[in-house]
């Protein structure tokens, strides 16, 4: 469950923004009873276009976020940020980002849009909010455990336990796609590596598999992952066989950290949850080849949120700050 906020009286907003590989989203999270989920409203994007560089990025952000805090009701409790890359838990600065976000590794995000704005600001990894979202307001707001697997540009997790996410020492828990698949052979992921689950499972993967082209080449964007999903249920068969392949071996990947972590449920997240039944299929059917015994009846559920989860884990993950650093004493000057 959400931690006490004693310190602020409903109603209250928080301005959110999701930073990812293909889009910045931002929205308004509206906070009007302690008992009901909050609202998502004024919801806006913008490409995040990553090739340009981090300080690019940055800036894009940054448009985002004042053009909300314009339009954000009082009282506003602070900057709420979700962004792709390793994320430091003390400072919420871009530890890590592979070449997916090229620029992006040291992009001080939190504490650049303090300082902007004149507010509290918190950053967490993207998945990790889109965790955190579903932990207290969707799928998995009454599971002792879960694992969510967020499936988009690139292949990411997060582990849950009790309502809150489990990041690591280092910010970098739940970086599922970063573990060996044994069909992923010497494809090179975007890390740098070689023969990791992203490479054959992310939406990115997908995409690259139906195009037959190798991670870094140039793909025809007019044919991205919804339009195979189209084919595949017109019939097209080196379609079909790419859901099937892609899916299952995403099921395999998850029968291997269930095996590893034993959640209560797991939660599929992100943009490819869209790919419909065909894939579907094919991750229950992985699931099955992997996972223990006493495994095999563990859900596998789609998220509740959708394309809010993020935003609204952002907007938590700023509260949950807020709470741990508030001294009524403090503040009342005493």
């Amino acid at each position: 469950m959400p931690l006490m906020r004693g310190f602020f009286s409903y109603p209250f907003s928080v301005v959110a923004v999701d930073v990812g590989g293909t889009k910045i989203a931002g929205a308004i999270v509206r906070y009007d009873d302690p008992d009901a989920r909050p609202r998502v409203e004024g919801a806006t994007s913008v490409p995040s276009e990553p090739e340009r560089g981090g300080d690019a990025v940055l800036a894009s952000m940054t448009h985002v976020v004042a053009q909300l805090m314009e339009a954000a009701p009082t009282p506003l409790a602070g900057i709420g940020c979700a962004t792709a890359g390793v994320v430091s838990p003390r400072t919420g600065d871009i530890a890590y980002a592979n070449g997916i976000m090229p620029g992006w590794t040291g992009q001080p995000v939190a504490r650049h849009l303090a300082k902007r704005f004149g507010v509290q600001a918190t950053n967490m990894s993207d998945v990790h909010a889109h965790a955190l979202g579903e932990a207290r307001f969707g799928a998995a707001t009454d599971l002792e455990s879960c694992l969510l697997v967020g499936i988009g540009t690139g292949l990411g997790g997060a582990y849950i336990l009790k309502g809150n996410v489990i990041r690591g020492f280092n910010g970098v828990a739940g970086h599922l796609g970063h573990s060996l698949h044994h069909q992923a052979g010497n494809l090179e992921c975007a890390c740098g590596a070689h023969g990791h689950a992203e490479s054959i499972t992310s939406g990115t993967a997908l995409v690259q598999r139906y195009q037959q082209v190798r991670p870094g080449d140039p793909i025809d964007r007019t044919c991205m992952g919804d339009e195979v999903a189209r084919r595949a249920y017109a019939g097209e068969q080196r379609a079909c066989e790419t859901l099937s392949f892609c899916g299952e071996a995403l099921g395999q990947a998850i029968g291997s950290w269930c095996n590893i972590l034993d959640p209560q449920a797991v939660v599929l997240s992100g943009t490819v949850v869209n790919a419909g039944p065909l894939w579907r299929e094919a991750i229950d059917r992985g699931f099955a080849q992997q996972a223990l015994e006493p495994l095999k009846s563990t859900p596998i559920v789609e998220g509740q949120l959708g394309s809010a989860a993020p935003l609204v884990g952002a907007a938590e993950n700023l509260l949950d700050a807020l709470a741990l650093s508030f001294d009524p004493v403090a503040l009342a000057g005493e």
